[in-house]
């Protein structure tokens, strides 16, 4: 089985509009074009049974809209998280509302939110989420959409697992996009710290990314594509040249996603 953890997809009325703005930004083209139906075509044209879907409230008034398209979509090969904006004055009764509603944690793209992940406005939210037991999902490092600011690191999860040590965080992008070196150092080892391998292969160096691996421990790391920007059967190719057990390997494609999330498949 695999349950790729990093997926997105859009509305269908405004996929179009979303897919295009951030392909110029990224200088990337989409495998997808951006919809459910789109999405879903691409998981079982590669064999993955479920996609995790994470979607982003840009800004405040968003996180009301795009949670109830969340839960709506949550059927069939998708497993929803819902989304706020740490600015929104209700911010953590929003996050009340993604509890009751089933979904099965929050994504937060500091980088898209133009917040820093230590700033105030965040504190109450981490807070919450550590109360409801909401696992987090944290865009991490380098984002093409802030070139020279870089608004979530690695040493920032640190620092917020000591001052969180309940908050289940998932550093998405193997803990840092184009830092994993700080990853290796300040992140992996650490318990309670997840990382997904969204958007790796093909960039990370595979020697460190071994390393990352066996240091963090392979139940802590979970399988992730970044679908549309990446296809899955890429990250499955890389994840497949592990040097670790089929096991372990299991552990990475399925098994530690569900743990997490506590799904019954």
């Amino acid at each position: 089985m695999y349950i790729d953890s990093h997926i997105h997809a859009f509305a269908d009325s405004i996929a179009e509009r979303a897919v295009k703005k951030l392909e110029e930004t990224a200088n990337i083209k989409a495998y997808t074009d951006g919809t459910i139906r789109g999405a879903q075509a691409l998981l079982e044209k590669t064999g993955v049974d479920y996609g995790v879907l994470l979607p982003v409230a840009t800004k405040p008034t968003q996180q009301t809209t795009i949670n109830n398209w969340a839960k709506e979509e949550y059927k069939g090969r998708f497993i929803s998280f819902g989304t706020v904006h740490p600015r929104a004055e209700d911010a953590c009764d929003e996050l009340d509302r993604i509890k009751s509603l089933g979904l099965r944690g929050v994504k937060l793209h500091n980088d898209y939110q133009g917040v820093f992940i230590f700033e105030e406005c965040c504190k109450p939210v981490y807070k919450r989420c550590e109360e409801l037991g909401l696992p987090v999902v944290f865009h991490m490092g380098y984002d093409p959409v802030s070139p020279r600011v870089h608004r979530a690191m690695p040493y920032d999860l640190l620092e917020l697992h000591e001052n969180y040590p309940k908050l289940k965080i998932i550093g998405a992008h193997m803990g840092g996009e184009e830092a994993w070196e700080s990853v290796y150092h300040y992140v992996a080892g650490v318990r309670n710290i997840w990382l997904d391998t969204a958007f790796t292969a093909g960039i990370i160096d595979e020697k460190l990314f071994c390393g990352i691996v066996k240091k963090h421990g392979a139940d802590r790391v979970l399988f992730g594509s970044d679908l549309p920007w990446s296809s899955p059967d890429r990250e499955i190719a890389m994840i497949d040249r592990l040097p670790v057990s089929s096991e372990e390997k299991e552990k990475i494609y399925w098994k530690n996603i569900a743990e997490l999330l506590q799904l019954s498949l």
